[in-house]
């Protein structure tokens, strides 16, 4: 019983980034390829792939799940059996992909922080503002 709550607790909390989840990795591997070697932890890389992989598969069990629900009779509610049991195994096979994202998307936070603080090549390098000499009354 505790772990069918740990598991739809994960899904609700992941829920509101899934939309952006896609974004978020696609930006990360760009921002990533951008920076530095000499800034890039090594472990970001795999942590990408692993969370690249996570959400392909929970996209699969997504659209799995839709057509599980869809195929469950019309009695079969939330709060019923039918939709609930459905419901709880679609959330099991799900944690450990959610337990992918829980302990490897903040990488995508650090390669977000590292590459903020490095200088665009874009932005030309500020110059002094040359100082103004007083008007001299006569």
């Amino acid at each position: 019983m505790r772990a069918s709550k740990r598991d739809a607790d994960t899904a609700a909390a992941f829920e509101p980034v899934r939309s952006g989840a896609h974004h978020l990795l696609a930006t990360a591997e760009t921002q990533l390829i951008q920076l530095p070697k000499n800034t890039v932890q090594g472990r970001w890389i795999y942590q990408l792939g692993v969370l690249r992989d996570a959400l392909d598969r929970l996209d699969e069990l997504h659209d799995e799940w839709q057509a599980t629900r869809d195929a469950l009779p019309l009695t079969a509610r939330p709060g019923t059996p039918d939709h609930d049991d459905a419901l709880a195994e679609h959330h099991a096979e799900s944690w450990s992909y959610l337990d992918d994202w829980s302990n490897h998307g903040k990488a995508i936070r650090e390669i977000n922080t590292a590459a903020r603080s490095i200088r665009s090549p874009l932005a030309p390098t500020p110059s002094p503002v040359p100082a103004r000499h007083a008007a001299v009354r006569k």
